[in-house]
């Protein structure tokens, strides 16, 4: 495990499942592909203010194998993201392009997005949370030394049980950020966005 010694807290947020809505095919989720199909879950902007107004850093760390694929456009991705930065209250969007096969140091379930950014922003990881929807984001965070939250979506996922806390929405993993959740599964006691 690696800790920054910063003083300020973060969320990480994985992309797609997490802020974007994916495509599911086959029990599988996927990043949308165009623009025209990139879509926020209709409550994100809300959950991540309150995350925003509690002090919380919101860093979004995602992969974008499609891009190293040739399945996407950087031009596409790029829109996507600049999108991404004007509708929702996020400080950055770190992203590895690279596909999988290139063992490239900066994808998860790596930590080096996380660490860098901590580095960056002066984050003590140790008071942030990592939340995604497959097991890389929650080995990622757990590498980076902080606390992780899995959004179940209802496909297999393998290291997923050992985050945290596991929750079905972002709605619950911004109340299980903010406390309102604990990780022995009591009920939240305000879980509004």
């Amino acid at each position: 495990m690696v800790a920054a010694s910063g003083s300020r807290r973060a969320v990480f947020l994985d992309r797609d499942g997490v802020l974007v809505i994916p495509e599911f095919r086959d029990g599988r989720s996927f990043a949308p592909l165009r623009l025209e199909d990139y879509r926020f879950y209709p409550d994100a902007a809300a959950c991540l203010r309150r995350l925003k107004d509690a002090g919380y850093l919101l860093v979004v760390v995602t992969n974008q194998p499609d891009v190293g694929k040739g399945l996407m456009s950087t031009q596409t991705m790029d829109e996507m993201h600049r999108r991404l930065l004007a509708e929702l209250p996020v400080e950055q969007v770190k992203v590895c392009a690279h596909r999988q096969d290139e063992n490239c140091v900066c994808r998860k379930p790596g930590p080096k997005l996380l660490l860098d950014a901590a580095h960056e922003f002066n984050i003590d990881l140790s008071e942030s949370f990592m939340v995604g929807d497959r097991g890389s984001d929650i080995e990622a965070g757990r590498a980076a030394g902080c606390r992780t939250i899995f959004i179940d979506l209802g496909y297999s996922e393998s290291n997923a049980n050992s985050a945290t806390f596991i929750v079905a929405s972002l709605r619950e993993a911004a109340d299980a950020v903010l406390g309102a959740r604990t990780p022995d599964g009591d009920e939240p006691h305000d879980i509004s966005c």
